[in-house]
């Protein structure tokens, strides 16, 4: 049977067929509050009071569900992770920044501050696609990046910036997140969050600076980043600011800082994106705040893996059992199974986004698994998957 006249029967369907890893799945309740808001808040001045409280909300309901050590701030910024690279990249990085890159986000990273005229050359640790790693003295010593890890730590090629993505959505890499050891009493630890913020367990005091886009876990749109930021990243920022250095007014961590303790950001934010990424905030702490969401990813992408782990012809992309994420989930599939005519197949049926990451290049599914995806629904893809590669077959 050809793939295009696969019909899978309607009761084998996820009630709700969205499982794309970015811009993921918004809930039906945040519509209907952004329904109810679009009289009374959308559409108002963003330094008047309708809108500063809708910031405060977020900080707030930030704090408590990632309950903030004493002294961090939660800041927000116009654009996503990419224009806060170019902020981190002004703003936090003294001279050297580490990275580990395993996938598209992390290398993104990685070169802004490679690049960047008024640094020196950054550090990169680099693991294949799949595999995880963490930019330690040690790991870049051992790697070969550096002669020792005191090299990176205190030496000639000292960093003062430690990077890496918590979960890397390009491949369903997801790592542990804590402080390298041997690193600089000052120096800071910056996590790229972006699809594993409010969906994955952390520690914020391992970290300085972890920052996040809103259209993965926490189910709101682009054009948007939040940065939860240490005393000593504040401190940072500051330094930086008062050296001198050219920062261009819109990548201007300072302001950003100044604007957000006022419960605003610096231009005119995208308001519909601040009230979904409110709602989420507030269902996800209503429901039992991080624990109750990394467990709730910890379910459904158990379901994928072992499905995979039990199909006869795919297996889990990410073969280190540690290493494989709770919110992005990779399949691989052996040469008799086409990937992408499966994810045709899908889509035909209302199934959508599943299809692998553009430049990995594999005969691949990606699905996401965030905290608004019912387990339910997962069960139900499961299910559709059976049904497909045996149609295909």
């Amino acid at each position: 049977m050809t793939a295009t006249k696969i019909t899978i029967p309607d009761e084998l369907l996820p009630t709700d067929g969205r499982f794309g890893a970015g811009p993921a799945r918004v809930r039906p309740a945040q519509v209907e509050a952004l329904t109810e808001a679009a009289s009374t808040v959308l559409g108002t001045s963003h330094r008047q009071a309708p809108v500063k409280s809708l910031v405060a909300r977020i900080r707030s309901g930030l704090a408590e569900l990632f309950s903030l050590p004493e002294g961090y701030e939660v800041v927000l910024g116009n654009g996503g992770s990419t224009v806060f690279w170019d902020v981190a990249a002004f703003g936090l990085v003294r001279s050297r920044a580490a990275h580990a890159t395993f996938g598209e986000f992390g290398q993104k990273f990685a070169k802004a501050t490679d690049t960047a005229p008024h640094l020196e050359s950054s550090l990169v640790l680099a693991a294949d696609p799949g595999t995880s790693a963490i930019p330690s003295p040690e790991a870049l010593a051992a790697a070969g990046v550096v002669s020792s890890p005191a090299e990176a730590a205190s030496g000639a090629l000292a960093a003062d910036v430690y990077a890496w993505p918590h979960n890397e959505t390009s491949t369903g890499v997801a790592t542990s997140i804590a402080r390298p050891a041997g690193i600089a009493d000052d120096a800071l630890v910056v996590v790229d969050a972006t699809s594993g913020a409010g969906g994955l367990n952390v520690d914020i005091a391992e970290t300085d600076v972890y920052y996040f886009a809103p259209q993965k876990n926490m189910g709101s749109d682009g054009g948007l980043w939040v940065a939860l930021m240490s005393p000593r990243a504040i401190a940072r920022a500051q330094e930086i600011k008062d050296s001198g250095r050219f920062i261009p007014a819109s990548l201007d961590l300072v302001t950003a800082i100044e604007n957000s303790r006022k419960d605003q950001t610096y231009n005119t934010p995208a308001v519909a994106t601040l009230l979904l990424l409110a709602e989420q905030i507030e269902w996800i702490n209503g429901n039992g705040g991080l624990a109750w969401a990394s467990e709730r990813t910890r379910e459904t992408s158990g379901l994928v893996y072992d499905w995979a782990d039990a199909a006869e012809a795919a297996h889990p992309y990410v073969a280190e059992p540690a290493d494989r994420s709770s919110v992005v989930a990779t399949v691989d599939f052996d040469d008799s199974i086409d990937a992408a005519a499966v994810a045709s197949v899908l889509r035909a049926n209302g199934v959508v986004d599943v299809e692998p990451y553009r430049k990995l290049g594999r005969n691949q599914l990606r699905i996401a698994t965030f905290v608004s995806v019912d387990p339910a629904d997962v069960r139900a893809l499961l299910a559709c998957l059976d049904f497909v590669v045996d149609a295909l077959k």
